[in-house]
């Protein structure tokens, strides 16, 4: 059989199916920053929607669509169930929003914000609430030890 005859795999049509991007199952808490975060990439959603389809012929990029409709999805999602925590009093632990320091048993120090999940980026200081460094410290104290990585961090100034 020649190979014209033959059906090739459309690769278009498989990148057009993108799965949808997974959403947390813990709750959706935000500090103000974290919402006006969720707000600008649920607009840049909303205008690549309006893009691709004003790009014409739909199915002439159907991967740009395709994201736009996962992305509006999901940022439609986390914006729908955020819960906003505004910074209160300070009590003397640790909480939701605040900045953290701890220090290391080799005597590094570390400053860390506890955020929410999509506003979380570790590179720039900030961890997710509910991941395994944001759990071991928060609700702590001054002078409180928590363990980290398998190893006991002191907390040595909070805010």
């Amino acid at each position: 059989m020649s190979v014209a005859f033959t059906k090739e795999e459309d690769y278009e049509s498989v990148a057009a199916n993108l799965p949808d991007r997974p959403v947390s199952s813990h709750p959706n808490m935000v500090t103000p920053q974290g919402l006006a975060l969720i707000e600008a990439a649920l607009a840049e959603a909303r205008a690549a929607m309006t893009t691709a389809k004003s790009g014409g012929d739909v199915s002439a990029d159907r991967t740009a669509m395709a994201r736009a409709t996962r992305d509006l999805r999901y940022w439609s999602s986390r914006r729908g169930s955020a819960q906003l925590v505004e910074a209160g009093e300070a009590d003397g632990t640790v909480r939701f929003g605040e900045a953290v320091t701890i220090e290391r048993e080799d005597g590094r120090r570390q400053t860390w914000r506890i955020v929410g999940e999509d506003e979380a980026d570790p590179a720039k200081g900030s961890v997710s609430w509910i991941s395994p460094l944001g759990q071991a410290l928060l609700g702590k104290r001054l002078g409180d030890e928590a363990v980290v990585a398998g190893q006991s961090v002191e907390i040595v100034a909070i805010g």
